[in-house]
């Protein structure tokens, strides 16, 4: 291999990880503000449940990353919801609601890509992912789904849309 295709082989790496580094954080922000919508477990014991949840995200004061804060209602019955992933290195750590050692679960990896963030989760003997698609500023997609005999299932599905203040604005004619 020639010298030169080695140096343009190491900038397109570097330039690849600043670039994928500042998407990130990008989607990082743009997960900030207000979000709702319907949701559904779409498989196990509990198929077919609908439900609601509201969210309030924000991004961690001292690193880079998201959490979110809420909670997700069925009829009258509403359970606390909360999320935290970070960044670490060229992945991500971070918990749902208490994490593994609670009644939650923990975020053990993942890798972001054009707009979605794919993060590892883990309970136990449990494994499977979370993928959050941000497919414009104002509509998140979340689906979970679990390893069952080999495979990915989905299992949670949410649309969530940014909660907005209705502003008019107009002018007044002499």
């Amino acid at each position: 291999m020639r010298f030169s295709t080695i140096i343009a082989a190491a900038a397109l790496t570097i330039a690849s990880t600043f670039s994928a580094q500042a998407t990130d954080k990008k989607f990082f922000n743009d997960i900030q503000g207000q979000w709702s919508g319907p949701g559904e477990i779409v498989a196990g014991k509990y198929k077919g449940t609908k439900f609601v949840c509201t969210f309030d995200g924000t991004n961690p004061a001292e690193k880079s990353g998201m959490e979110v804060d809420g909670s997700c209602r069925v009829g009258v019955f509403s359970q606390p919801m909360s999320a935290l992933i970070l960044k670490a290195g060229r992945s991500y750590t971070g918990r749902f609601l208490d994490g593994e050692k609670g009644k939650g679960m923990d975020v053990t990896g993942g890798r972001y890509t054009k707009g979605r963030i794919v993060a590892d989760i883990k309970r136990k003997d449990l494994r499977g992912i979370m993928v959050a698609n941000l497919s414009n500023p104002n509509a998140l997609k979340v689906t979970i789904s679990v390893k069952h005999e080999g495979r990915l299932v989905p299992v949670i599905g949410m649309n969530l849309a940014r909660k907005t203040d209705a502003v008019v604005t107009g002018s007044i004619d002499n």
